[in-house]
This record gives structure tokens, sequence and C-alpha cells, in this order.
């Protein structure tokens, strides 16, 4: 079993990024090479500006290239919640956003080239418990009639031809995809260089000044000064940018991929090859690989720690989760077992938009996959002075009390939604 990340091992390297010392004067510097910053990057380099990506790793190192190869639409809430906590309005035009982020990538694919199995597969949110359909149920009634009509309530029995594994129903959201996410980034960055940006790896940004309207960032290889600065580190961020700090909670996602499954085992277990994401608050998610691998993930410790050791003790817990939930795959091989860290907020809102002379988009909340590349282009048209398309704009930000970088709460978090499963 290898302890690192499906999409890192069996995608190409990028080839592209500058060996030279890090110097110059850019119009905007992007903080983060992954999604966000690779999509506002190309976007930025697009108009004609000069930018920089400052990635303190390698392109693709982070969220990116650590999740479940997922590209649901729909919310990290039910809609119903949204709506209640944010007001229809704002809560359509997020769904839409969601729903607009899986055309956009669709779209940059298709532009640029880029090979990484994108597929439209639907998304399947099943019923792990009778009362989580019911609840189902109703999120459905209002998204069919609200915000889209692309969707399909399945009964137990639908689910027979989908998933070879006995829940209670599900939600079936058509515009859902999937991709091959480590081919898709470095797909990515390489269209940005393509387009004149400069990506520099091994160049984690140490300190940020600002003076006036020129920023100045330094990093082990040397510094860069800039008109504009973009903070798309999520999770990653260092705490040179405290505010952002204050305000995502780093959260492991912990995942194990199968060796390739047979013909018979993929009849017998995921008919439908759907994304597929369970109702339960300590759930699971899961999907086919290009080469028909079980990729199935959780968060299976609340832990801010992602390394091998943390990985490992994960990676059993999620194996007795898949043998539970698919038994005839109980003693099937386990070929990888990595991890990775969500940037979460508070309120599971994603935010975009700018702060004290910066701007950042970050706190997808499990939904970056799909929204990242999206997010990442509207900031860089605003950097641009075109017309403003962030559907997150002026949403309240406020920070997590008592946070400042380590998330020290996240067991008792862990406590309260176990409690939550047995109890709902």
């Amino acid at each position: 079993m290898k302890f690192l990340s499906y999409w890192h091992d069996t995608a190409p390297a990028f080839a592209g990024a500058a060996q030279s010392a890090v110097d110059g004067h850019f119009d905007v510097a992007v903080i983060g090479g992954g999604f966000t910053g690779l999509a506002a990057a190309r976007q930025l380099a697009k108009a004609g500006a000069k930018v920089v990506v400052l990635e303190a790793e390698r392109v693709g190192w982070g969220a990116s290239g650590r999740n479940g190869g997922h590209l649901n639409n729909g919310l990290a809430h039910s809609y119903l919640a949204a709506k209640a906590e944010l007001g229809k309005e704002r809560a359509i035009a997020l769904y839409k956003a969601l729903d607009d982020s899986i055309d956009t990538i669709e779209a940059l694919i298709a532009d640029e080239g880029i090979e990484c199995s994108f597929r439209r597969a639907g998304k399947l949110k099943l019923a792990s418990k009778p009362q989580h359909f019911d609840a189902i149920a109703r999120n459905f009634e209002a998204v069919h009639a609200e915000v889209d009509s692309d969707t399909a309530l399945l009964s137990a029995d639908d689910l027979k031809q989908e998933v070879g594994a006995p829940f209670f129903g599900a939600m079936l959201s058509k515009k859902s995809a999937m991709m091959h996410m480590g081919r898709y980034v470095v797909g990515l960055a390489e269209a940005a260089q393509r387009h004149g940006a400069t990506i520099f790896e091994q160049a984690a940004v140490t300190e940020h000044r600002q003076a006036g309207s020129r920023h100045h960032l330094k990093t082990p290889r040397g510094s860069v000064n800039a008109d504009a600065v973009l903070v798309a580190t999520g999770a990653y961020t260092p705490s040179t940018f405290g505010y952002f700090r204050r305000r995502i909670i780093a959260v492991g996602s912990f995942i194990i991929a199968t060796r390739p499954l047979t013909a018979a085992e993929i009849v017998a277990t995921m008919p439908g090859n759907r994304t597929c994401v369970t109702s339960m608050n300590i759930g699971n998610y899961f999907r086919l690989s290009p080469d028909n691998r079980l990729i199935f993930g959780g968060r299976a410790r609340f832990s801010a720690t992602s390394d091998q050791q943390s990985d490992a003790k994960s990676g059993a817990i999620l194996k007795a989760s898949l043998a539970e939930i698919f038994p005839q795959l109980a003693h099937v091989e386990i070929d990888y077992c990595w991890g990775g860290l969500v940037d979460m907020t508070k309120d599971r809102f994603p935010r975009a938009g700018y702060h004290d002379g910066v701007w950042y988009a970050m706190g997808y909340s499990g939904h970056g996959a799909q929204l990242s590349t999206h997010l990442g282009m509207i900031i860089a048209d605003a950097i641009l002075d075109r017309p403003d398309r962030n559907p997150l704009e002026g949403l309240e930000w406020p920070a997590v009390p008592g946070h400042f970088g380590k998330p020290w709460f996240l067991p008792l978090v862990g406590i309260y939604y176990k409690m939550l499963d047995r109890i709902q």
C-alpha cells in the first residue's frame, strides 16, 4: 500500500516551474498553486496581466490533489438550510454558482485540451437511515421546484441498479461530474504557463509587507513585488495571513483506493458509476477511478494532521467502513491511502472577495474541487475590473472564537457529530 495520493501518483509531473530565483515586479502575485490560484493565473495572463504563482510545495500538492475526485453540484448544506440562513436569493445564487462551476471546468478542459477523464456522472446523496430519506425528499422538492429541475428522487428499489449496498433512497443531481484531479491540475498549470504566467514551486511565502498599493512577498528563494495579491491557500494558509487563519478551520479528510476492481466486482458494487455521498454527519463518499478502483473517503478522524501515521490510522477506519457498506469488498486489497486538509468555515459557506488590500477565495468546506476553478476566475475578473460576478460578495465572515490557526476543538466536534449520528 502506498501512502500517497492516487491523483499525484498517476499524473505526469509539471515540468514548467521556473528554476530561477524568485524575483521581479508583477501585476498580480497569486499565492497557492492549486485549482483556485492556477485558474486565476490563467485568467489574468490571458488578459495580458503579468502574473506570478508562488506555491509552497508543487502544483496541486494541497487539497487540489488530495480530494475524492468529485465535482458535485448542489450545496454543502441542504438547500432548505441555506435558504433559511442566507435568504432565498443568495441561496439560489450560490447553488447556481456550483452548477456554473462544473460548466466552467468542462469548457476549460475543452479549450485547453486537458486529458483528465472528465465525465458527467451524476451524484447520489444516499439516505443511510429511513428518516434521512424523509429529509432528502423534502430538500429535493424545494431544489427541484426552485433552483434545479435536473434532479430526481430515487427509491431504495431504484438504487439497486446504482449501488450494491442497502440504502433507503437518494437524491440524484444529474449535472455532477468527476475527473482525474492530478491530471487536471497539471494541465491547468501548463495552460496558465502557456498563456504567460510564471509559476514558482518550493516558494512558500514567509513574509508579506504592503506599502500603499505595492506588495512585497518574501520566499526562501527570493522576493517579488506586486500591485495586487490573491491568497488561494485554503487550509494550507500560512501564519503570514492571520486574518484568514482565524476564519479557516483545517479539518483532515482521508481517502483510500482499492486495487482495480474486476468487471464482476463493479457490477456488484457500483453499477451506476456515479459519485456517491452518504447522509451521515460522519459519512463517506466514493466513486470509481478511471482505472476502476473504488476511491472511498470520509472524515475518519477529526484531526488537523495529515501525515503517514495519521493517514494510516484513518485508513484502517475507512477500510472497516468500506467493508460495512460493501461486504463484498471486505477483503479487497487497498493500494493507496492518503489524507489532506479541507478548509472549513464555521458556517460551511465559502468566502471570496477583498480584505485589507488582499484578494482571496477559500473556505470551500468540502466543495472546493468544483467551485475553486470558477471562483478563481471570478476573482481574477474582479482584479481586472471586469463586472462583478462574485456570488459571495458582502457575505459577513466573522472569526471563529478562540481559534488562531490550530483547531484544538476538533475532537469535541467529532464527539458531537458521532452522538448526532447515533440518535438521528
